[in-house]
């Protein structure tokens, strides 16, 4: 029995998380072959890595406004939200820690992780907006189109595309930097998850898995991949960097 307060997790949602990570340590492990020279790819204008990684990035980010409609409705306290959050915003700091040692000129100041600290607190505190998210999601994802005619027209805010500020993502020129993942337009993703996430508790709540259900061992591997994917993301890179490099010494 599930200790009351931690209700019992949905397994599709789980899963959705597990299926990210995946194609995310698939992603990595194709960068870290390019950085050690294995492989020749263009991972910052190529359509075809390019548009990974932003489906990579809104699937995290849909799956964790997901989450939070799920933990609301089952009653999440404050005091486990903000254990929850400072686990993401520490995991960021470590993510940038690392990143400054491998890249020390494009080192990452803003990504995934420092993404989902902010967004998870805006999310929170607007929990009770209903369908409003939905029109307010669509004008995160459009509004970082506005920025270099915005910029055009008023110089002064160019102080938006300096490393203090670019984490809101209202720029006209994009940072040097490995991850880079603002508030805009990355918000709207996440509202749009928790919208969704309302929605189909209150109509099609069946469509997120059922609580106890009993599954595979290969279903159950991909749960636990889910359940634990901040350690996981944490822990994949260093594990295949230390692979490859280990690979190409015995080489």
């Amino acid at each position: 029995m599930a200790a009351p307060d931690r209700p019992p997790r949905l397994d599709r949602i789980d899963l959705l998380r597990a299926f990210a990570m995946l194609w995310m340590t698939a992603y990595h492990f194709s960068f870290d072959l390019n950085h050690f020279g294995l492989i020749a790819q263009d991972f910052y204008r190529d359509p075809f890595w390019t548009t990974q990684r932003s489906a990579i990035v809104s699937l995290f980010l849909f799956t964790a406004g997901l989450s939070q409609a799920v933990a609301l409705q089952q009653g999440q306290s404050a005091g486990r939200f903000w254990r929850r959050w400072v686990q993401v915003a520490g995991a960021a700091l470590l993510v940038t820690a690392g990143s400054l040692l491998m890249f020390p000129r494009s080192f990452i100041t803003f990504g995934v992780l420092h993404g989902i600290a902010v967004m998870l607190i805006v999310v929170r505190l607007t929990a009770g907006w209903g369908a409003w998210r939905w029109p307010l999601g669509a004008l995160a994802l459009a509004a970082p189109l506005l920025g270099p005619a915005a910029m055009a027209a008023w110089p002064a805010l160019e102080v938006l595309n300096g490393r203090w500020l670019n984490w809101i993502g209202f720029m006209n020129r994009l940072p040097i930097t490995e991850d880079y993942v603002p508030l805009l337009p990355w918000l709207g993703v996440m509202w749009w998850g928790m919208a969704a996430g309302q929605w189909t508790l209150r109509h099609r709540p069946h469509w997120l898995g059922t609580p106890g259900a009993r599954a595979g061992s290969f279903k159950r591997a991909l749960v636990l991949l889910g359940r634990w994917s901040l350690s996981y993301y944490l822990l994949h890179q260093p594990v295949l960097l230390g692979l490859i490099w280990l690979a190409t010494q015995l080489a």
